[in-house]
């Protein structure tokens, strides 16, 4: 029996390809040096950047500045005396004086003045509304004038003045007690408009 045996040329195995059909595998350049620099500049910048955040939202804190004071504990009232009466004021009128001092924090306006009864209006001199700051103090004229004396006291024992007053903190209505001197001058000024005085 006669036949041929051998080994044929080898055949190219699964996965292979030919040289030409291969991908250059050149090794890449490095990076342009100026485009290096733009790089690590970049990073370096986003460190500085995180690193300044960090240290700003852990930083001790300035504590917040002490509140305003409300104006009713930064001013005081003070009787002074007798005025005279403004002309055109009406019969059974009279006037005195008290002085606002505001003692510390920021100015304090005084919105309104009134008082407790019901026989007598007020008027103040300056009018309302008025500013006072602290150091400077005002002279207030009040001239109350008497409607109804069945209805004004005949001995007004602790006499006050109702003063709105308003700071950059709160609106609030406080009652002066303007002491003895000022109720002896009210009641006196209340017998004389009614005329039971002497």
């Amino acid at each position: 029996m006669s036949g041929t045996t051998g080994i044929g040329p080898v055949e190219p195995g699964e996965g292979t390809h030919d040289r030409e059909d291969l991908p250059d595998l050149a090794p890449t350049p490095p990076p342009h040096p100026g485009r290096r620099r733009a790089a690590l500049a970049l990073a370096a910048t986003a460190a500085a950047l995180a690193g300044g955040g960090y240290l700003y939202a852990t930083r001790p804190h300035d504590p917040p500045p002490p509140e305003v004071p409300y104006p009713a504990q930064t001013v005081a009232f003070a009787f002074l005396g007798d005025r005279l009466t403004p002309p055109g004021a009406p019969t059974r009128s009279f006037s005195f004086a008290v002085r606002m001092s505001v003692l510390d924090g920021p100015p304090v306006t005084v919105d309104r003045v009134t008082q407790p009864y019901a026989g007598l209006t007020l008027k103040e001199t300056p009018g309302a509304p008025f500013r006072t700051k602290p150091g400077t103090p005002r002279d207030i004229t009040i001239t109350m004038h008497v409607t109804d004396c069945a209805t004004v006291p005949k001995d007004a024992g602790l006499p006050f003045l109702d003063v709105t007053l308003r700071n950059t903190r709160a609106i609030q209505v406080q009652s002066f007690i303007l002491g003895s001197r000022y109720a002896q001058h009210l009641s006196r000024a209340l017998k004389v408009a009614c005329g039971n005085g002497t």
